[in-house]
């Protein structure tokens, strides 16, 4: 029986097979994106023509190991297609994004993108989002503030660390929080409340920018699509 990091691997390399000569890509961040990215990879090394546009430093190391030409997004408004994962995402494709803290450029990335596709292994579909924990980039200036202001919204709030026990940098030399909301939570409200806290910059609900949804289930690709 196929494994998870087979599911991921077989879900990857179908979307990698979505991109076409000439089109501006938008790479995800985490394991199944990498897996993305390889492939992606492999496919220009046998004549595929794309320019990647990467949402960290790490996937923009990976992207030029595996020979992907890869452009900053600041000349940018568009891209043709991002590909990238998700913590959790229900059958509406609401999401919940960020464990590898590149939630803010995954976000605009995939909401400059004409097609946003999501690609996971099974574990990480669910009924109803509400469970992985909901990351908060926070300028460092606001640390408290943020803190003290998700808490008044009934979350329970921990600081993001390195392996070492550092306060994790993003990319942009931000904080992040990561918030559990024990009780739930109701998506839409919670996104315009985050979005209305002075200092926090991104949050990791993802909400309307996900087009596309594949998941690898076994040895097959399940494909959802956002309700128009």
């Amino acid at each position: 029986m196929p494994g998870i990091d087979s599911e991921k691997e077989l879900v990857a390399k179908h979307a990698a097979g979505l991109a076409r000569d000439g089109m501006i890509i938008g790479l995800g961040t985490g394991s199944t994106a990498a897996f993305a990215i390889a492939e992606l990879g492999r496919r220009v090394r046998t004549g595929l023509r794309i320019t990647g546009v990467a949402s960290s430093n790490a996937s923009e190391k990976l992207a030029a190991s595996v020979g992907i030409p890869v452009l900053p997004f600041d000349d940018l408004s568009r891209l043709d297609l991002t590909i990238d994962g998700a913590d959790e995402i229900d059958g509406d494709l609401n999401a919940v994004k960020g464990a590898g803290g590149a939630l803010m450029r995954e976000k605009i990335i995939a909401s400059a993108s004409d097609v946003m596709v999501a690609i996971v292994d099974s574990s990480k579909v669910v009924p109803r989002i509400g469970k992985a924990k909901i990351p908060i980039e926070v300028l460092p200036f606001a640390l408290a503030w943020a803190e003290k202001s998700a808490q008044s919204m009934g979350a329970l709030v921990s600081h993001r660390a390195t392996p070492s026990g550092e306060m994790f940098r993003t990319d942009q030399n931000n904080f992040i929080l990561d918030l559990v909301f024990e009780r739930g939570y109701d998506s839409t409200r919670l996104a315009s409340a985050l979005d209305s806290i002075p200092g926090v910059l991104e949050h990791g609900l993802f909400l309307s920018e996900i087009d596309v949804l594949l998941v690898g289930t076994g040895e097959a690709v399940e494909t959802r699509r956002r309700s128009k």
